[in-house]
């Protein structure tokens, strides 16, 4: 069985991975992540803390463990805060993957680093593997400068670009706009949701399974792991709303423009999945199947 190590397994995605692994087997886990494990289950893998920003922590715990290959989902994801605090991003983002890298090629690890469809500028979504990036934020740009350094290095790597990313986890210590959606209308908070940008939602346990299978079919290159539904953040939400019968008068739609948020977002992403679905037999849930997984995984934990 193949020993895989992961990076950020406190967040969203690295939880899911965790409870993939406990629940299926598949493979040997090493988790780890900055900080305590926030995962409740602390038997059936390994955790250690590592920060990616400290390079000898990170080289002495790949050392120690010997992964047969790393899935990186540890980075600054916050796309208003990456353009308010650029050197921050540019260390998590682009120098903690050079730091990776480098021991990746060095012991012939494989790498599968997680990317975004921000790298595109979103005039013309959905997007193919091969489409030109054109990042309008510096958040993508970071994105961008990391598959640059993996795609110009010796490693065996294979890059996962993903979308809005939605799920539930234990302790989150950050929301997603489902959760966000639902918890706000539960409480009759007006919210302001753009009806001008398009999006295919990714449920957190596909994208997971993603990761195990581009380990497990040796996937080489660049895919694109997405829900398969295209739809307007505003019509996104209004289907929270409708799943959980919750009250839409509250949902007030507005421009992009009109928020004045630090970063720029492309309009229209979304990707084409054929390739996953090709190679690696990937089958994501449709946004409603997905709502149901949460709602089920809601019920279990109270």
């Amino acid at each position: 069985m193949k020993t895989i190590l992961t990076t950020g397994s406190n967040g969203l995605l690295g939880q899911k991975i965790t409870e993939k692994v406990l629940n299926e087997g598949r493979v040997n886990l090493i988790a780890t992540s900055k900080g305590v494990n926030r995962y409740p289950v602390k038997n059936g893998y390994v955790y250690e803390e590592m920060d990616i920003l400290d390079a000898e922590q990170v080289r002495r715990v790949i050392e120690k463990y010997k992964p047969d290959a790393l899935i990186h989902t540890a980075a600054m994801t916050n796309v208003d805060t990456c353009e308010m605090n650029k050197e921050h991003c540019l260390q998590l983002n682009v120098n903690a993957v050079r730091t990776l890298l480098a021991i990746c090629e060095e012991k012939n690890i494989r790498l599968i680093h997680l990317s975004t469809d921000f790298v595109f500028d979103g005039q013309d979504g959905p997007y193919g593997e091969d489409d030109a990036v054109n990042p309008v934020s510096y958040y993508g740009k970071s994105k961008v400068l990391a598959e640059e350094l993996i795609k110009n290095s010796k490693a065996n790597y294979a890059i996962l670009r993903t979308i809005l990313v939605y799920g539930i986890s234990n302790d989150m210590s950050r929301s997603n706009i489902v959760l966000w959606a639902k918890g706000a209308l539960e409480k009759a908070s007006p919210i302001n949701v753009v009806n001008d940008q398009w999006r295919m939602p990714t449920l957190a346990e596909d994208l997971a399974e993603a990761c195990l299978l581009a380990v497990e079919k040796d996937a080489r290159g660049i895919y694109h792991i997405s829900g398969k539904d295209y739809m307007s953040i505003a019509d996104l939400v209004r289907k929270v709303a409708e799943y959980w019968k919750l009250d839409d008068s509250f949902i007030n739609e507005v421009s992009s423009a009109s928020l004045n948020q630090p970063a720029k977002r492309p309009v229209k992403t979304g990707f084409v999945l054929d390739k996953a679905i090709k190679d690696l037999g990937y089958n994501p849930h449709s946004f409603e199947e997905g709502l149901l997984v949460l709602d089920q995984q809601m019920n279990k934990a109270n």
